[in-house]
């Protein structure tokens, strides 16, 4: 099968898991969501835990947007075949920056309004990497012009849930399908793309930490049982942060492979 035949495939597909979303029955957000285990407060802060576990996003994320941005690191300039490549990144870890902001302040005081803070910079950076994938296992092109489109896509899905809570009708649906079915997209791409560059299986270690990291997050109040000293929800912080972490570690150590090695059928020439 060739690279344009199960691009189409995926194109397919795609389209068919969100009127999947808009058919079945709408999944509202449980308010009980909102309890997590630790609720100690320290220095004043409640929550303290929960809240301060963010800063490790922010700690990524800006070591993410110093190695994209830095002209003169030659690792930097390696990692990319081509600069536009670096958009997705950039827009990727920005996000991830972000994302410390709107989590923390939504663990000060959790409920639905501010949930939308937590989760908008999250779907935003979910369909970054989508977007990078598509470029470096498909082709720049396709990646690029993806990229406003997806981008797009993951903030409507958190606007549509927070719209519909608003109107006492919750609806994740979207928002479950945008996050997860971006996650499979990648794992599918990574298996029938050829890759651009060294160190392609090093997204299936980001995945992983991200997987581990939401089995922690519904294992919230059992680990905190442990012996409380940490939640599953601080750990899933952690764990998605050392994600993201994997992510940047990759583009510092990679190379771009051969020509006649790369991905693509003809649309990034």
């Amino acid at each position: 099968m060739s690279d344009r035949c199960r691009l189409w495939i995926l194109g397919i597909l795609s389209v068919g898991m969100m009127l999947f979303a808009a058919i079945v029955p709408p999944i509202p957000q449980p308010l009980e969501y909102h309890q997590f285990a630790d609720q100690r407060a320290y220095l004043g802060i409640p929550n303290f835990f929960n809240v301060v576990s963010n800063g490790a996003f922010l700690l990524v994320g800006i070591a993410g947007l110093g190695f994209l941005l830095c002209s003169r690191g030659s690792n930097a300039a390696n990692a990319f075949v081509e600069p536009s490549e670096r958009r997705p990144y950039l827009i990727l870890f920005l996000n991830v920056t972000i994302a410390c902001i709107g989590s923390a302040y939504y663990h000060l005081a959790p409920d639905n309004d501010r949930l939308m803070w937590d989760r908008l910079p999250i779907a935003i950076s979910v369909t970054a990497l989508l977007a990078a994938m598509l470029s470096e296992r498909v082709s720049p092109k396709v990646g690029l012009r993806s990229l406003p489109v997806l981008i797009a896509i993951g903030a409507g899905s958190v606007m549509h849930w927070h719209w519909s809570e608003q109107r006492g009708a919750g609806d994740l649906n979207f928002y479950i399908v945008v996050q997860f079915y971006s996650l499979l997209v990648i794992i599918l791409l990574g298996i029938y793309f050829r890759p651009r560059y060294t160190r392609g299986k090093d997204i299936y270690t980001a995945l992983t930490f991200y997987a581990i990291a939401k089995l922690a997050e519904i294992a919230d109040r059992e680990i905190y049982e442990l012996g409380h000293v940490i939640s599953g929800h601080t750990v899933k912080h952690l764990l998605a942060a050392l994600a993201i972490y994997w992510i940047l570690r990759m583009l510092k150590k990679r190379r771009p492979l051969p020509y006649k090695q790369r991905a693509g059928f003809g649309l990034h020439d």
